[in-house]
């Protein structure tokens, strides 16, 4: 070994607890990267094996009722490859361990034809065979949500007939991924399931024979899939067809796609502010110890070492730091990926999925550290390379202490001696200084800016849920009935008030910009479920026109008094044109409302109901959910209280594993920030501490000296370091903001709160380390002139 490589382990071996928090850090932003692009790069490849595996369809056309033979039709169509056909229906589900009613999404299976798209995977069991009507698949969420094994029954009221059905398979489908049910935000696997029924069965519950409800198909490569679209609407009209759409706009497929593009934002985003606090670190160390270590520099430059083997000399110490971080990085991100793909297998139903990190990660990874590394010491390292022997093996002029300017200017002349030696201290080199808050701030951004979702979402609750939405059930039925038969859902036991709603499919155009959305219509004098303002009031919508959401506003590039072409998609289908008359803030989906009385008119039609909202007296609800389950005319039922709880679980599931790591690396960066400058402080003025103990100031003395500059570089950098996070919020909260969902901009107290309490706490355990190594300081040793 040489001498260069042995001072190299030697000065490592010295700065140990500064080198291993330089390489934490560094750590921590590789680690973060990796198991981002680890587990995108899994997702994305599962997801595109699993959709090609199991011939995952293109293209979907849902409709009332339309003959077998137009399914020739359909296929040819220029673009289209395989067409299939099917029914999809929704039942009541009386579930022997629910108290409430679930609701089933009942699709055909083809018993003796094979699936030809969207095939299913069996977990259990086996698949639909002829002659057995009652014979039924069902995922495997719902499967194991209910302890359900292939034998099990639950009963089904399947177009007004209750229906014992027994359990053969238990199946996974591309399409259900992520499986929601009518109208919901989150899975729940509790209360929704996915229901395979044969062909035939299904026909004859239906009174469809020779009839389906859906066309689903695959496109010759390079086809045009608006193209298709729009033919496929234009054939499916006359039989109820309500809008084409593409694999990108399924509901499954554009979570996981959603998720996917979360994962790069956060792969994109955290990793430069991690590696960034490193390189700064790395600059700071370097340079100190490069101060600290001049005289023996010049000794090895005046026994003819060149300059190029001296900036080599603190490049391989930079690297080794680098390297360390690097492995820990690599390790700790491959295991924090695996656990995350751990998770997605819970969250998403995939058949297989497979923790893939291709090797061009780790290469990428490696070389952003190298680089950030080198990049944070190479000036450094440069001023190091050309000092001159005589320059360096002088000891630097000593500092020129002198009344600081804020002393001046607020004329601190009351200030004790050790407090002005830590003011004067500080502000004797500003732009250290002020790096050092910095990085503290940053520590407390982060914080802030992790714990903010769940302020972000306490808020998107109370909004959506108890102010938006206030009913305690909402009943949708199979079909649209008239408004008369609010009536017998207003005298079911234990319903208080209910308030009908309406929902329509349009297609909104503005120019060349079109969207298919539903129009909602309650009454002007609804309660339960009343839209807000834009000033956070409840709504009275308007006699005429459109509310929109502001988003939707946005989509379209529309505002108050502009005016909207609206196709409506059912019935005679009129054209009509409306003026956007208000609009309302809501953080789920683009929705859109109308005045009932206002849509009717629109129609033509007597007033009708798609749903209703009730308000119930929670003694009464199980008679209520037993009625229910019995009522032929009910699609679906979605009880206000599970819909709530169930929101909170997921998000409180996901984001409590980000905001874990999150604080983690906090933790990591202000313990490397304020570790790292007391412990340089210390090997700095260990010659004027001493000196101070000598002339009779006792360790604590000494210490308040020492400690205190750190003190006063953590105060300002908690104020500033809330305003970053609120800042870093405010970016992911646009990051996040969706067509589907947005997330409020609300920091709470609390939050600020704790991510100054954790910071305090860690820069707390810094200043215990660093005041041990100040107690055990040899003072002979430190008193000793270097010259």
């Amino acid at each position: 070994m040489t001498p260069l490589n042995r001072k190299i382990l030697r000065d490592l071996w010295g700065i140990k607890a500064q080198a291993l928090a330089i390489a934490l850090v560094i750590g921590s932003g590789v680690a973060v990267y990796i198991m981002s692009l680890g587990t995108l790069y899994s997702l994305e490849e599962t997801r595109d094996a699993y959709y090609e595996r199991y011939r995952f369809a293109q293209v979907f056309a849902p409709m009332k009722r339309a003959p077998k033979r137009l399914e020739s039709a359909i296929a040819a169509i220029p673009g289209v490859k395989t067409v299939t056909t099917r029914i999809i229906k929704t039942a009541t589900l009386d579930v022997p361990d629910l108290a409430e009613p679930a609701t089933g999404r009942l699709i055909s299976f083809p018993e003796t034809d094979e699936q030809r798209l969207n095939k299913l995977h069996l977990r259990q069991g086996r698949l639909l065979t002829p002659g057995h009507p009652d014979d039924v698949l069902i995922n495997e969420a719902f499967a194991r949500a209910h302890n359900f094994t292939p034998g099990s029954t639950f009963t089904a009221i399947i177009n007004g007939h209750k229906r014992t059905l027994n359990i053969v398979g238990i199946v996974l489908s591309p399409e259900y991924v992520y499986a929601l049910g009518p109208g919901a935000l989150m899975p729940d696997d509790e209360r929704f399931a996915v229901i395979w029924m044969g062909q035939k069965a299904m026909e004859a519950a239906f009174d469809l024979n020779g009839a389906f409800t859906e066309a689903s198909m695959t496109l010759e490569r390079g086809a045009s899939e608006n193209g298709v679209i729009a033919a496929l609407d234009r054939i499916t009209a006359p039989y109820g067809g309500i809008r084409a759409y593409g694999r990108k706009d399924q509901i499954s497929n554009w979570f996981v796609t959603n998720e996917i593009s979360q994962l790069r934002a956060m792969g994109n985003f955290a990793p430069p502010l991690f590696l960034g606090i490193a390189a700064f670190l790395l600059h700071i160390v370097v340079s100190r110890l490069i101060q600290t270590e001049r005289e023996q520099i010049g000794l090895l430059k005046a026994f003819g070492y060149a300059n190029e083997q001296i900036a080599w000399l603190y490049i391989k110490l930079v690297l080794v730091i680098v390297m360390a971080g690097l492995a820990i990085g690599c390790a700790f991100g491959t295991w924090l990926g695996r656990g995350m793909t751990e998770v997605y297998t819970e969250y998403f139903r995939f058949p297989f999925l497979y923790y893939i990190v291709d090797g061009s990660i780790y290469l990428t990874a490696a070389l952003i550290g190298i680089v950030v590394g080198l990049a944070g010491a190479v000036f450094s390292v440069w001023r190091a390379a050309r000092l001159t022997p005589a320059v360096a093996m002088t000891p630097p002029p000593p500092t020129a202490y002198r009344t600081a300017w804020i002393e001046r200017l607020l004329r601190l002349r009351t200030l004790s001696e050790p407090n002005r030696m830590i003011l004067r201290h500080a502000l004797r080199w500003p732009l250290r200084s002020g790096l050092n808050v910095l990085g503290a701030a940053l520590a407390v951004s982060i914080l802030v800016s992790a714990i903010f979702f769940l302020d972000s979402m306490d808020r998107l609750v109370d909004f959506q849920f108890f102010r938006v939405q206030r009913q305690d059930v909402t009943v949708t039925f199979t079909d649209t009935h008239p408004q008369t038969a609010m009536a017998e859902i207003a005298h079911l036991p234990g319903v208080l008030a209910a308030e009908p709603f309406r929902s329509v499919p349009v297609r909104l155009i503005v120019g060349h910009r079109k969207r298919y959305e539903n129009i909602i219509a309650i009454a002007s004098d609804a309660h339960m479920f009343r839209p807000l303002s834009t000033t956070d009031t409840p709504l009275r919508l308007p006699k005429h026109g459109l509310a929109l959401s502001t988003k939707l506003a946005e989509i379209l590039h529309v505002g108050l008094g502009d005016r909207i072409t609206v196709e409506v998609k059912e019935g005679r289908r009129p054209v009509v044109t409306l003026p956007v008359t208000a609009l309302v803030d809501e953080y789920i989906a683009t929705p859109v409302y109308m005045n009932m009385a206002a849509l009717n008119r629109l129609l033509g039609q007597a007033p009708s109901a798609s749903g209703a909202s009730l308000r119930i007296d929670s003694s009464q609800a199980e008679r209520l959910y037993r009625r229910l389950k019995g009522m032929p005319s009910v699609a679906s039922i979605s009880i206000h209280r599970s819909v709530v709880q169930n929101f909170r679980r997921t998000i409180e599931e996901n984001m409590g594993v980000m905001i874990t790591f999150n604080i983690m690396f906090a933790v990591i960066i202000a313990l490397g920030v304020v570790y790292n400058s007391a412990r340089i402080s210390l090997s700095e003025r260990s010659r004027e501490l001493a000196s101070l103990r000598i002339l009779g100031f006792t360790r604590r003395e000494a210490a308040y000296i020492l400690l205190g500059e750190l003190a006063l570089l953590i105060v300002p950098a908690l104020p500033l370091g809330c305003l970053l996070g609120y800042g870093q919020a405010a970016l992911w909260t646009a990051l996040m903001d969706t067509e589907l969902f947005r997330m409020p901009l609300v920091v709470s107290r609390d939050t600020y709160t704790w991510s100054i309490v954790i910071v305090l706490g860690a820069a707390a355990v810094s200043a215990l380390l660093v005041r041990r190594r100040l107690d055990a300081m040899n003072l002979v040793q430190a008193l000793k002139t270097r010259e």
